[in-house]
Formats: structure tokens, C-alpha cells, sequence
């Protein structure tokens, strides 16, 4: 397969920014789907490429792999700085689709994402039902934009993202998730570790969903916080995508 290190001039960000990005090495003539994968609170565009198997784990498959760098933004268009919502669904996707033959149709376009990538790949899949077909969330911060921020330097961070009442806005993902009718509502799959510091918000978003009748898949494995984990369970997700895209 084939890999590069994308930079390129954000309209949105207003500076250079940069992706990892897989090629797919197949006989199967394009246009190709795409595969968003996003990174955690701590890292970069590099790091799914880095600390897992991604690459081996898409080969034989006709998946562009896009790994965008989001910063600490949570994929966001922030109140009060970057706007990595806009630079990713726009900017990104417009100069992955005009390079690479990659298909511009809804049905050939998924997320997936660790952590705070978890929240991301739900959260542009909720906003933008008509441009992703699946997300997949791997130990989600899905409570995010959703439960009070704390007070402290945390606290203050997150609001220049989402603001000081949060809650019920364009960011929460429960809010989201009752905004788009049911017959536009994307696949979705989340799992999370039972030993994870973030299990609680994963089984309480999946109770709200069931609620709801929001049809979406909730598996929960042994496991924590690492790539240990998340290194096994894309495996899953890429599954799940490649059923979703009828590959």
C-alpha cells in the first residue's frame, strides 16, 4: 500500500495543516471510499499510523485512510479559536476528493475515531448525515459538550471550544442525535473497555440511544484506555464500514 504525509493551506484554519493518508493498492477501479480516522486528546495526525497496525489492518481493501490532525480541538468549530469542524468536512474532504480518486458520494464517505476521536467521528456523522454513511467511536468521550464542564483549567479549555453553556447545543451529541430524522440517521457502532475511565458515558449514551430508537451497535470488551485496546478493536470497526459500504 501506499502512504503520504498530506500538507495543505486550511481556509478555515487560516494556516498549513497536515494528514496522514493510506492508499489503497487494488484491482478494483475507483473511485474509492474514504475512511476518516481520527486521533485522541493527546495526539496527532500521525499517531493511528504510528501505534497500531492500521495500515495492514485496510490492506487488500479499497479504503483511502484519511488521518487528519485536529489539535485538542475536538473536531470542532471553536468559540473562541481553530475551526477543525470546517477544515476536515470541507477544506480536507474538497482536496482528498479533487487528488485522489476518491468517490464523492455520501454512501463511500465513514468516521472513525479513538477518544476524543470517538466523539468527533459520531459528532461530524450527526452533523453531517448527508455526507457519512457510518461512524464507528472507539472509548468515545461522548459525553462531551453534554455534561457540565468542570471548573478548572480543563474546564476553562473545553468552553473556548464549545462555550459556557454547552449542553443541548450544535456539539452535543445527545442533542444531535434527536435532530436528524430516522431515515437519514448514519450506522453507527461504539465500544468502549470495561476497565476504561470513560465506560459510564459510553453505557449511559448507548441507554439514551436505545431510548431514543436510534438503531446503532454497543459492544463492550476487556480492556482500558490504550492502544492495546484500540489497536485491536479498529479491526472491528473497518468491519463494520466495509459491511456499511457494501465492499
Amino acid at each position: 500500500m501506499a502512504y503520504c504525509e498530506l500538507r495543505f493551506f486550511s481556509k478555515a484554519l487560516q494556516k498549513m495543516t497536515a494528514a496522514t493518508i493510506i492508499l489503497p493498492e487494488t484491482d478494483i477501479p475507483g473511485p474509492y471510499p474514504t475512511l476518516y480516522l481520527l486521533h485522541g486528546l493527546s495526539d496527532d495526525h500521525t499517531a493511528w499510523h504510528r501505534r497500531s497496525s492500521i495500515e495492514r489492518y485496510v490492506q487488500g481493501t479499497p479504503l483511502i485512510v484519511v488521518m487528519p490532525d485536529s489539535g485538542r480541538g475536538f473536531y470542532t468549530d471553536a468559540v473562541a479559536g481553530p475551526a477543525y469542524e470546517t477544515a476536515i468536512v470541507d477544506n480536507l474532504r474538497s482536496y482528498v476528493e479533487t487528488v485522489f480518486n476518491a468517490s464523492k458520494s455520501r454512501e463511500a464517505r465513514c468516521l472513525s475515531g479513538l477518544s476524543m476521536g470517538g466523539y468527533g467521528a459520531i459528532k461530524l456523522a450527526f452533523r453531517h448525515p448527508d455526507l457519512f454513511c457510518s461512524a464507528t467511536s472507539l472509548s468515545g468521550a461522548v459525553g462531551f459538550s453534554h455534561w457540565p464542564l468542570r471548573d478548572d483549567a480543563w474546564g476553562e479549555e473545553m468552553k473556548r471550544i464549545v462555550g459556557d453553556n454547552s449542553a443541548g447545543g450544535p456539539n452535543d451529541l445527545y442533542a444531535l442525535s434527536k435532530s436528524i430524522a430516522p431515515s437519514d440517521r448514519p450506522a453507527v457502532r461504539i465500544d468502549c473497555g470495561v476497565d476504561d475511565f470513560l465506560i459510564e458515558d459510553n453505557r449511559a449514551f448507548h441507554k439514551y440511544l436505545d431510548e431514543l430508537g436510534f438503531a446503532h451497535q454497543y459492544v463492550e470488551y476487556p480492556g482500558a484506555h490504550t492502544w492495546e485496546y484500540w489497536d485491536t478493536h479498529i479491526q472491528e470497526s473497518i468491519q463494520f464500514h466495509i459491511k456499511n459500504l457494501g465492499l
